[in-house]
């Protein structure tokens, strides 16, 4: 009997299926590719009966209703789900395939109906379970509220959001604990929370023996902050309403006490308007509008010392009594631009739009708050191309400490809408500097071998030139150097402006570059020498 066409293509269909499994394997770890997450997401949404697809939510988007659609979703689905709707957890990440991001616009594509079709029915071949008996219907229409809530603000609830925040009031972190339990412990750890303590109530905030400070002696009496716990240590003392910082530190890298003075002339420009004396330069118009919630400049108080969770996410009051994401700052729900100048309003070096601000020059952008404008407020300080500044190297990179704002900013990842957050968790994590993940993860992620975002090669060993797990084969080695100078002798931070700092810029400008910064033994000679051999390096390129 002659085959039909149906039953041929059926045949077909069950070969290549066959015969990708096969070679794919069955391994949950495998990468989805991006026409089968597409035609399995267009599968589902077809298969939801028409009926279903388009019955409206009965519930009201009431601050009681989405409470309860929150709690449920930390109970049943954060955990497969996230705490954010990201998707990004050990379980999320590792199932095939993987739970996708409620954030996005796939998701917030969908109709309520479609939503609530897909929780009470679940997905089968996925790890999406069927909810419809583990509460009522009303509990299913509550998650799908809470689950519209973690999309992007419209512009109505953008208003409404400004409105609430303008007449709020701080609560301090700890009113953020009771439903955030998990991030709060986790941000507790942070340099965020600790960048200030006072020793009286933390005794252990003091890492160095003061007996064995031969510089400027003080007591622990006389410390009222102690400033720093990663690269250096500063003591403030108090003074009135005022606090000011003692002329020594403790540099953690050599283990060394050191003087602590802001030179006078050629360093930051503020210093311009204060005395030279430590005691006649107050920290808080150079250092506490950064270092705490609310600084007030009339009354020289603050809401909560530390970078407290209302420092990015807008004073609490609200929120904490009607939980809403229309009455709290989410940098998740922000654009690109808005979402980084939450980081960039303190970890950039400028100057306030208006200066002095009622006699007074300050360091940091006195107005701003989270969801404003920061170019409003703040002057990421200029470079000019080809000169070497206090500030910045002759090609614009940093080689201050905290300047990664205005590296950012020059970036193409910035120019492409990645933020801060794309990378770091300031609730913290176990991952050197709060990133999201391992450092080579979180580029591979994106960058990956045979990535469109580059690099275009087979393997990462074919890019870098350096064996796979050596140092060299890092992708912050040659695109992230540390080579911006945290403040103190031999201590760096990375560069973030990623771009590839070669050996022919340090022979015109002085600048270091990532191969003879590793290979100290070397010279640019040898690194241009070398790189001239690499195929993709072009004929024309300076130095070959």
């Amino acid at each position: 009997m002659r085959p039909t066409a149906n039953w041929t293509h059926a045949h077909v269909l069950a070969a290549f299926g066959a015969d990708l499994l096969l070679r794919r394997g069955f391994r949950a770890n495998a990468p989805v590719p991006l026409w089968e997450a597409t035609v399995a997401r267009g599968v589902r949404n077809l298969s939801i009966p028409g009926e279903e697809r388009y019955r409206a939510n009965p519930v009201a988007a009431s601050p009681t209703f989405l409470q309860g659609g929150r709690d449920s979703f930390l109970t049943h689905c954060a955990a497969c789900h996230g705490v954010d709707g990201s998707g990004k957890t050990p379980v999320g990440s590792n199932v095939y395939p993987r739970v996708p991001d409620l954030r996005s616009a796939p998701t917030q594509r969908l109709t309520d109906g479609q939503i609530h079709y897909i929780i009470e029915n679940g997905v089968q071949l996925t790890g999406m379970p069927a909810w419809n008996k583990s509460g009522s219907d009303d509990d299913i229409w509550k998650l799908v509220l809470f689950v519209r809530s973690l999309g992007p603000l419209n512009p109505q609830e953008r208003q409404q959001q400004s409105t609430i925040i303008a007449s709020a009031h701080y609560t301090g972190s700890q009113s953020c604990e009771k439903c955030h339990q998990e991030i709060y412990a986790r941000w507790k750890k942070t340099p965020m929370a600790n960048v200030v303590r006072d020793p009286h109530e933390h005794p252990e905030a003091i890492t160095p023996d003061l007996a064995t400070n031969n510089v400027a002696k003080f007591t622990k009496d006389q410390v009222a902050f102690v400033y720093g716990s990663l690269w250096k240590q500063r003591y403030f003392t108090k003074v009135g309403d005022d606090y000011f910082p003692l002329p020594v530190q403790w540099v953690f890298a050599d283990h060394s006490w050191r003087p602590y003075h802001v030179p006078d002339k050629g360093g930051d420009w503020w210093t311009a308007f204060y005395p030279s004396d430590n005691m006649q330069r107050p920290t808080g118009p150079t250092c506490d509008g950064c270092h705490s919630v609310g600084y007030d400049i009339h009354t020289r108080q603050v809401a909560e010392w530390n970078v407290g969770c209302e420092r990015c996410h807008g004073p609490a009051s609200e929120h904490v009594a009607h939980p809403s994401r229309t009455n709290i700052v989410n940098s998740g729900l922000m654009d690109a631009v808005a979402a980084s100048d939450t980081c960039i309003q303190c970890h950039s070096q400028g100057q306030p739009r208006s200066s002095p601000i009622e006699g007074k020059y300050y360091d940091w952008p006195v107005g701003y708050n989270v969801g404003l404008k920061l170019a409003d407020y703040w002057k990421l300080e200029d470079c000019t191309l080809g000169q070497t500044t206090f500030y910045y190297f002759p090609d614009c990179t940093a080689h201050k400490n905290r300047m990664q704002g205005n590296d950012f900013a020059q970036s193409v990842m910035y120019r492409r809408g990645i933020t801060c957050s794309s990378c770091h968790d300031v609730h913290g994590t176990t991952n050197y500097a709060q990133l999201r993940k391992p450092v080579e993860q979180i580029c591979l992620d994106c960058h990956g071998p045979s990535s469109p975002n580059g690099p275009h090669t087979a393997t990462l060993e074919a890019h870098t030139h350096h064996k796979d797990g050596s140092p060299g084969s890092q992708c912050v080695a040659c695109h992230m150097p540390a080579i911006e100078s945290e403040g103190v002798p031999g201590t760096f931070v990375h560069a973030h402006t990623f771009r590839f700092i070669s050996p022919e810029m340090t022979d015109k400008y002085g600048i270091p570059n990532p191969c003879t910064s590793c290979h100290k033994d070397k010279n640019t000679a040898w690194a241009r020498e070398a790189m001239s051999k690499w195929p993709e390096f072009p004929s024309w390129m300076p130095g070959n």
